[in-house]
């Protein structure tokens, strides 16, 4: 036998980076057809659809183990539901007031911020720097007039974004399989049932409404979260946060094709500059992860 290298052989962790890329290009396929449902759902109706249909697809899948659950793992899947519900609700509020390319770029500032605190070091503040320069070039024209509201929104986005980066971790350390996930969907469609009844009424009871509801939280929801959740158990926190930073250029591309949003090269410009930060910072911070604990439910 050969003691030879398979150089044919995958790095490391290639094929779980493959399942974040793949879910990441799901995601704003996703919300590319949620914005074409806004008209008859609007934001908040489809936020509701979206986890609803989502919890309904991954418990019967799932079927979590709820027995022997301990205190803080409840605090931390609760925490990741209502977090999940928030940042789909303020990203999709953004969508019905600026572009998908731009709002995508706004809120992956929300992972950026998170790998420059971590980094705790004065290169960390020139990435910082760079992803201003790109936010600043978005208000330039390059994706048409930016509705200064859309803009807050999608940077609250971004917050919730870091928080689900976070809790996303946990909740996969603490709970075996997909159980966390299909218990937060759970929590994250009865956070948002009120503002999605009251903004959508009957609308929601339409067939053509509900395919479109399920469809999207096929794409948006459940594949993209279940891929990263299963991905984050064996990546390091800065890798998936690498990765993410692509989700501008997967929005601008997804809003170009289905959506027909127009950008200028000063957008182009603009996402280089935001990913580049990203992935500088996230190689910058070097965070050392804390030893996985084991899930509450081992099957």
């Amino acid at each position: 036998m050969s003691n030879r290298p398979d150089t044919t052989a995958w790095p490391p962790g290639a094929g779980h980076a493959l399942l974040v890329v793949v879910g990441l290009i799901c995601q704003e396929v996703g919300a590319s057809i949620a914005v074409l449902v806004f008209p008859r759902v609007g934001a908040l109706g489809m936020v509701f659809l979206r986890v609803l249909f989502s919890a309904i697809i991954l418990v019967p899948i799932a079927r979590p183990r709820l027995r022997g659950v301990r205190t803080a793992s409840w605090m931390t899947v609760a925490g990741f539901g209502l977090v999940l519900a928030l940042m789909n609700g303020l990203f999709y509020l953004s969508l019905d007031r600026i572009p998908l390319g731009a709002a995508v770029t706004i809120e992956v500032l929300g992972p950026l911020v998170l790998s420059v605190v971590a980094a705790r070091r004065a290169v960390a503040w020139v990435w910082a720097g760079m992803a201003a320069a790109g936010v600043a070039l978005l208000g330039d024209g390059s994706f048409g007039r930016l509705d200064p509201i859309g803009v807050l929104l999608a940077a609250g986005a971004g917050t919730a974004w870091a928080f689900y980066i976070l809790l996303s971790r946990q909740t996969g350390q603490r709970f075996a399989r997909l159980d966390g996930l299909a218990i937060a969907m759970t929590v994250g469609a009865l956070a948002s049932a009120p503002f999605g009844i009251a903004s959508a009424g009957a609308a929601l009871l339409h067939p053509e409404v509900l395919l479109l509801g399920a469809a999207v939280a096929l794409l948006s929801s459940t594949v993209p979260y279940g891929l990263e959740l299963v991905a984050l158990r064996h990546l390091h926190s800065s890798a998936f946060a690498t990765l993410m930073s692509l989700a501008p250029a997967a929005a601008a591309l997804a809003g170009l094709v289905l959506l027909r949003q127009s950008f200028t090269w000063v957008g182009v410009l603009a996402m280089v500059l935001v990913i580049g930060a990203s992935v500088g910072a996230v190689r910058s911070a070097r965070m050392h992860d804390p030893a996985p604990e084991a899930p509450d439910e081992v099957t």
